[in-house]
């Protein structure tokens, strides 16, 4: 499915998201594909790449899900902050809540690509796209968020730890749409960390990034999420590490431990943009730099 192929698609726009669930339901049923658009930062620029369909081959209906009201907003109740799949990254940027209590979200959003893209750019198609190397999956599993998704069967809150698969692959269904995710908001003064490492400060696809939080009381980690991205076939929540972090107070655990255990977390490879050794070894910088600066603290 080629670029040059985009004007033979079907294209619709969804109404609501009840209107929405029911056509991938009917359609999911027949063996149809549907595409869902929003900002289109991905799917257009995959496009150039992609070899022409097969002869015969139907292609997707392409819906435009970008004005939905139901995955638009993003809303604060209390400590518990929802942000719909259709959220741009721009808006994460600038909302005020999230700028003072969740500052990791902005930096990370800030790094996606110039203005324009992130005027563009949503939150669901980050997640949906499922790359190893999304910026805004690493963010949130630092937060611990929760993905929902929505059908004409109801909703279904999946753990975004428990979200992918394998390679741009995840639990999502065909009758599916990701709809919104939710997370608790850090307590005031939690220490943060997003570092990416790429050929440019911004739009550029990350070599290595780590988005990591902790809430420490005495000498002790009490909330710990870390993401760490382009270094396993889905985003690393490195486990093995967080299991450390909570094992001891914090000046036992030294930067050796550090290291095994995120050797156990990572399984970087060779491609266009990097190597395995480089990986690994910016890897390990990343994560003992955010534990010494948790010691300091």
């Amino acid at each position: 499915m080629s670029l040059a192929e985009l004007p033979a698609h079907d294209f619709a726009r969804a109404e609501s998201l009840a209107g929405l669930c029911r056509t991938l339901a009917d359609r999911a049923s027949r063996g149809e594909e549907t595409v869902l658009l929003a900002g289109g930062t991905d799917w257009i620029v995959e496009r150039h790449l992609a070899p022409p369909s097969p002869a015969g081959k139907p292609l997707p209906l392409v819906v435009d899900v970008s004005r939905l009201e139901e995955l638009r907003g993003i809303r604060v109740s209390g400590e518990e902050v929802r942000i719909g799949a259709a959220a741009t990254l721009l808006e994460i940027r600038r909302h005020p809540v999230l700028t003072r209590r969740a500052p990791l979200l902005g930096a990370m959003a800030k790094d996606v690509g110039a203005v324009q893209i992130q005027a563009r750019g949503t939150l669901g198609g980050n997640l949906a796209t499922a790359s190893p190397a999304a910026d805004g999956v690493a963010a949130l599993a630092a937060l611990d968020a929760t993905i929902v998704l929505a059908s004409a069967r109801g909703e279904r809150h999946v753990p975004l730890q428990q979200f992918y698969t394998g390679y741009k692959k995840s639990v999502r269904m065909a009758d599916e749409v990701i709809a919104h995710v939710h997370f608790h908001l850090p307590r005031l003064g939690a220490h943060w960390v997003w570092r990416k490492v790429g050929t440019r400060l911004a739009q550029s696809i990350s070599k290595v990034a780590l988005a990591g939080l902790a809430e420490v009381l005495g000498p002790r980690i009490v909330r710990l999420g870390l993401g760490m991205a382009s270094v396993a076939p889905t985003t690393a929540f490195l486990p093995n590490v967080k299991a450390l972090a909570r094992s001891g107070p914090l000046p036992t655990i030294t930067d050796a431990a550090l290291d095994a255990a995120l050797e156990m977390d990572i399984a970087p490879i060779d491609d266009l943009r990097s190597t395995a050794s480089y990986r690994r070894h910016v890897a390990h910088a990343l994560l003992r730099n955010f534990f010494a600066s948790l010691r300091e603290a």
